[in-house]
């Protein structure tokens, strides 16, 4: 017969003290609406100065790219909250976007020429003013290696020159020098403008190039200049004007009565040029 063990009747203790509420937390849908919206603002960012700038356009001719962005900064030291945007390029090219109709301020052209163009076209708010006079000078890689030391060495042969092209101002002015000089020089490039013929001196592609003498200047080091005795028969006088599609034309004056005033002409002459 098997032996059958009886099992104790388990009886059930005192109950648990209850547990004192929790506060409610929040539900998971608003706590992912708020990390939505941090995300967002962070996105967005803060509101800065920078989204209430003033932005004044000043076209200008590439010789006075070292000279304008000193006056850039002055500019903007002077007037919180403007912002002003250089677009530097061959005087030709600058006044064709302009009659296209490319939004800019204010114009300044390394040759009065050029501004003819714009304010016959209707583009310009009133008479142009000559602020400042450049001469072209030969530059040269610092050692100077075909031995170029005047004009006439351009025209020697298997001496490679880089030239403006002829349609912007440093290139009509070279031909004008080297005319009067009765000089035939067949250069290696035609550059859009008087810094792509610097460059390819100082990248040693050329032996030399016509240029201003302001570039020779600001190249420093890069490059040595050779004065150009002729190069007094084709100086360039450079006019500034406010151009009339202009939506800030007191910003825009300002800019222009800032490159006209003696602090400007200080920093021009600085920079190589004549002023008037």
């Amino acid at each position: 017969m098997t032996a059958q063990h009886a099992f104790p009747t388990s009886v059930p203790g005192p109950a648990a003290p209850s547990s004192p509420a929790r506060p409610r937390e929040p539900s998971r849908t608003v706590a992912a609406l708020a990390t939505t919206l941090l995300l967002a603002t962070t996105a967005c960012g803060p509101v800065t100065d920078e989204s209430r700038q003033e932005k004044l356009t000043v076209f200008a001719a590439a010789s006075l790219t070292g000279a304008f962005s000193d006056l850039e900064r002055r500019f903007e030291d002077e007037r919180p909250g403007v912002d002003v945007e250089l677009n530097f390029a061959g005087s030709s090219d600058l006044a064709a976007q302009i009659e296209q109709g490319a939004p800019a301020d204010v114009f300044a052209s390394a040759d009065t020429h050029t501004m003819d163009l714009v304010t016959q076209s209707g583009r310009a708010a009133g008479d142009p003013q000559i602020f400042a006079r450049n001469t072209l000078q030969i530059a040269v890689p610092p050692d100077n290696p075909a031995g170029v030391d005047e004009l006439a060495d351009l025209a020697r042969e298997g001496t490679t020159v880089a030239l403006c092209a002829e349609n912007v101002p440093c290139g009509a002015a070279s031909q004008t020098v080297m005319a009067k000089a009765e000089l035939d020089v067949a250069p290696a490039s035609w550059e859009r403008d008087v810094k792509a013929a610097l460059t390819k001196v100082e990248l040693g592609e050329v032996d030399a190039a016509l240029v201003y003498r302001t570039d020779v200047i600001a190249a420093g080091d890069q490059v040595k200049g050779i004065d150009v005795p002729e190069a007094t028969t084709a100086v360039n006088d450079y006019p500034i004007v406010v151009l009339s599609d202009t939506a800030r034309p007191e910003l825009a004056q300002a800019w222009l009565d800032t490159v006209t005033s003696p602090a400007g002409s200080e920093l021009l002459t600085d920079a190589g040029f004549q002023t008037p």
